[in-house]
């Protein structure tokens, strides 16, 4: 992904006020806004490459004269970034989120012009240093090789459209879709590949090298809850290729012996569901949907459970303090902590 921007820093200034007109009691016109504003079609590689310096500033506000003694406004600057960004300030405060098309959010104020209250001297417009990120954060992550079907399978449960077509490497970012349940629960999905040495290989050996590569990447990743969805099942010989790649997972130590020892993970995945699907006929669509809300569901449960029992044993302990013995008055006390 080196052609794939997430962060941007820049930088921003509102533009200054007018003048005023003090003779006439003119005021000037304020400067102009400087906004950021969301489109579909734009990315933080082409807002870097398009603003190199990384500066936006907005107009002047004008200056009162005789014949316009209410000085216009200054021209706005728009800054155009995509869809899913997030806006923070230097100190990491958010600004704002720009999470559909058009929506736009002020982050550098213009300056009042000069008036009666400024001894009709304009004031400067506001500036700022921002931090343009695109959100990334999902609930789901579908993982694995290029061509495997990603993008064809977040497009059927999502409302995401990404690029789809017949060779590796057709989504060259990470793509964000969001599934919507008949309960109005909403999960965000990313797709994302790995790297690729071959381009053919079995399910099984597919499995194991994702399993490693999970492992040599983020060895906690292999400890959340996964689903396997098993895609191409309306290729020919698709369901005796399904059982062997069962046997294989049921019984996995009797044919590791097939695959060099790097290939091998300390641990591998493992898989709460396993369920055939084909993205393009649509086959197990609605069940692997089903899977990905109940696994979200018994995971956040458990969170929560165990959230709730932390908080419960500081209570006790807090509840369980007490002191062996008044203090003298030449003493200072020492506090004894009693845990049942």
């Amino acid at each position: 992904y080196e052609n794939f921007i997430d962060n941007l820093r820049v930088f921003t200034r509102g533009g200054s006020g007018g003048m005023g007109y003090p003779r006439l009691g003119g005021e000037g016109g304020k400067g102009g806004d400087v906004w950021v504003v969301a489109h579909n079609k734009m990315t933080l590689k082409q807002l870097k490459d398009k603003y190199p310096q990384k500066r936006f500033a907005a107009g002047e506000g004008a200056n009162s004269r005789v014949s316009a003694l209410k000085g216009s406004k200054g021209k706005d600057c728009e800054i155009p970034v995509p869809v899913g960004i997030s806006i923070t300030d230097e100190n990491g405060k958010i600004i704002g989120e720009l999470n559909k098309e058009k929506d736009r959010i002020l982050v550098a104020e213009g300056g009042l012009g000069g008036k009666l209250l400024t001894n009709f001297l304009p004031l400067k417009g506001q500036k700022r240093v921002i931090h343009l990120d695109l959100k990334l954060i999902a609930d789901i992550g579908l993982v694995g090789f290029p061509n495997a079907g990603k993008s064809s399978l977040l497009s059927k449960i999502s409302h995401a459209k990404p690029a789809i077509a017949d060779y590796a490497f057709t989504t060259l970012k990470p793509e964000l879709g969001k599934i919507m349940y008949n309960d109005f629960k909403q999960v965000d999905v990313s797709g994302f590949q790995l790297s690729s040495q071959t381009q053919y290989r079995t399910a099984f050996e597919t499995i194991l090298l994702l399993s490693k590569e999970l492992e040599l990447y983020r060895e906690e990743l292999q400890t959340k809850p996964a689903v396997l969805a098993v895609n191409k099942m309306d290729l020919p010989h698709a369901q005796d290729k399904f059982h062997v790649l069962m046997n294989q997972l049921q019984n996995p130590k009797d044919f590791l012996h097939l695959f060099e020892k790097h290939m091998i993970p300390e641990r591998t995945v493992e898989f709460q569901h396993i369920i055939p699907i084909s993205a393009v006929t649509g086959e197990g669509i609605d069940e692997l949907k089903n899977c990905i809300r109940k696994s979200l569901d018994e995971h956040t449960n458990q969170e929560n459970d165990a959230y709730h029992k932390k908080q419960l044993l500081n209570l006790h302990i807090s509840n369980t303090v007490s002191y062996s013995e008044p203090p003298s008055k030449n003493a200072v006390a020492s506090p004894r902590i009693d845990i049942t």
